[in-house]
């Protein structure tokens, strides 16, 4: 079933499922159609969610309407391009987290056009981030407050090297905060280039298309005008109450399948877009993962994929298809047949329109699955925990045992492994311990994602090597991500976290008493200590020198390939 709304010309924008996903769709959207959940949603009616949502998403709704709240927005990107062109300024960094990068990294990619992203701790990528052209680079830093460390951190640094290549730093940075946060009045005090102050009643995962995403896009050369267009058009589309209607169908699909399918399986299969998984992570898994329910994104690496090839039962495929792509998912097969029970959804679109579509069809998910799709309730817990330790002592624990350049640190379900290997195995066991087959691995590696990268094919080898479904993050990025359903999602995930000693010479903070290196290991220590804490079993592998990485992936490709 493909959606397509009548009347206007339609954005280019589909929707097509089948099996289980088919059959959620048939099920709920006749009921969201009467509730007139599309057009409650566009006029920002608070209560779709429940009296305790109320408030929350009172305050988190101007999404619905941000392609016309942003309007203005192009041209004062384009005139601040234009004068930085004409200095010699060609390079955009952009720091952040979260909402803040994921959005202009999908976009800037798509576009074809560069943009350094710097959303990690680890003090090599810092470093060659500081190292390459400061004399012709802009800083954009993204942060709603401005009080997330990480961004703070690396705002420090780059004000810092500047400073002392002889730039004038305060030229040289570009501000996106909201109104009156503390970063704005900061913004003023210090004399930054520009300040975006974006729309306050967006939330950070839902503000692709405010200035979060579209400042450092349209610095780096991205069309943000088009970007809105495509956004406009669709977000009419996805207020009409119809059958057809694809916020609606994607959302029920999403979240409507019974028994809930809650690991979206997240594949590029044809779309021009590129990394829109990522992105779509963190929207779904942060708006979901809360009160012991939730959808996880699998964002794997292409159409061979395990998850793809042999979709688990708890499983819905999301392929992310070119145009006309969706209409290859036998849109005439009755929903109600038993011939299949998997569960698949093919998605075609521009990127903006897509953007648009994910958030009306993540927060019609919310309402099936009878949470607040705009609170974190868990991702504070972590911050707060890397807080404590970056104020207290430094970490005294004693690892589990030490194998070589490996330590083993871990909860108390790996207790007695000794070597490498039997603490992941160790570790892997516990899937077949999960009620109905339903468990998960998340990797996390606290390392650098570019020279590290390879790291990440790591993630295919586990999944065919466990048989259930594995993600992968960089962490402190996953924080902002995942980590929200890690802690409040269901408790059906085993959790391993790749910490290191600093590839090279740690990097010091300006002005605060730890180092990039310090940070990570606390970001590390004190999310492990908040999954031990829910109860979750928790690998560390810390690497006392960076060359053992190979032997630790090794170890975790090891086995027959089959299941556990």
């Amino acid at each position: 079933m493909t959606a397509e709304a009548t009347g206007a010309p339609a954005p280019e924008l589909s929707v097509a499922a089948t099996g289980d996903a088919a059959r959620a769709v048939s099920a709920h959207v006749p009921a969201l159609v009467a509730d007139r959940v599309a057009s409650r949603v566009a006029a920002q009616e608070a209560d779709l969610w429940g009296p305790d949502a109320a408030d929350e998403a009172g305050k988190r709704l101007g999404w619905v309407d941000v392609a016309a709240r942003s309007g203005d927005l192009p041209a004062r990107v384009e005139e601040l391009r234009a004068e930085l062109a004409a200095e010699g300024v060609d390079r955009v960094v952009l720091c952040g987290m979260g909402g803040s990068s994921l959005a202009p990294e999908v976009i800037t990619a798509t576009a074809g056009v560069p943009l350094v992203v710097l959303d990690g701790t680890d003090p090599g990528q810092v470093r060659r981030a500081l190292a390459e052209g400061l004399e012709r680079t802009v800083v954009v830093v993204s942060s709603k407050s401005g009080g997330t460390v990480e961004t703070d951190s690396q705002r420090r640094a780059f004000v810092a090297a500047m400073t002392e290549a002889g730039v004038d730093a305060a030229r040289r940075v570009v501000v996106v905060t909201d109104p009156g946060s503390p970063f704005s009045q900061m913004a003023r005090d210090e004399g930054y280039r520009a300040l975006f102050e974006a729309d306050p009643d967006v939330g950070g995962r839902y503000s692709a298309l405010t200035a979060f995403g579209l400042v450092p896009s349209g610095l780096a050369g991205a069309d943000v005008r088009g970007l809105l267009d495509d956004a406009a058009e669709a977000l009419a589309l996805l207020a009409a109450d119809d059958d057809g209607n694809p916020g609606l169908q994607l959302g029920a699909a999403l979240g409507g399948t019974d028994p809930l399918r809650d690991k979206l399986v997240l594949v590029e299969d044809g779309t021009p877009l590129r990394g829109f998984g990522a992105w779509a992570e963190q929207l779904v898994a942060e708006s979901t993962g809360k009160l012991g329910t939730g959808l996880l994104p699998v964002v794997v690496a292409g159409t061979s994929s395990p998850e793809v090839a042999s979709s688990p039962a708890d499983a819905v495929v999301v392929r992310l298809v070119g145009p006309g792509g969706s209409d290859d998912a036998a849109p005439d097969e009755d929903p109600s047949s038993a011939r299949t029970s998997a569960a698949e959804v093919r998605v075609a679109g521009s990127l903006g329109a897509q953007m648009a579509l994910w958030e009306t069809a993540v927060v019609v998910a919310g309402r099936l699955l009878g949470i607040n799709p705009f609170d974190q309730p868990d991702v504070e817990s972590a911050k707060n925990a890397t807080r404590e330790l970056l104020e207290g002592s430094p970490e005294t624990e004693e690892p589990l045992a030490v194998d070589g350049d490996v330590e083993l640190r871990g909860t108390s379900e790996l207790e007695g492994a000794t070597t490498l290997e039997a603490a992941v195995e160790a570790l892997l066991s516990q899937l077949s311990q999960v009620e109905d087959d339903r468990g998960y691995l998340a990797v996390m590696a606290y390392l650098d994602r570019e020279a590290d990268a390879d790291l990440e094919e790591v993630r295919e080898e586990l999944a065919a090597r466990t048989g259930r479904p594995v993600t992968f993050g960089w962490g402190p990025r996953f924080l902002h991500s995942t980590g929200q359903y890690h802690k409040g999602g269901p408790a059906t995930g085993v959790y391993l976290q790749i910490t290191s000693a600093p590839a090279g010479e740690d990097l010091p903070i300006p002005d605060r008493p730890f180092t990039f290196g310090g940070l990570q290991l606390a970001q590390a220590a004190g999310d492990a200590g908040v999954l031990a804490d829910h109860g979750r079993p928790v690998l560390r592998l810390h690497l006392t020198e960076r060359s053992a990485l190979g032997r630790v992936r090794a170890a975790l490709a090891g086995g027959d390939g089959g299941g556990r």
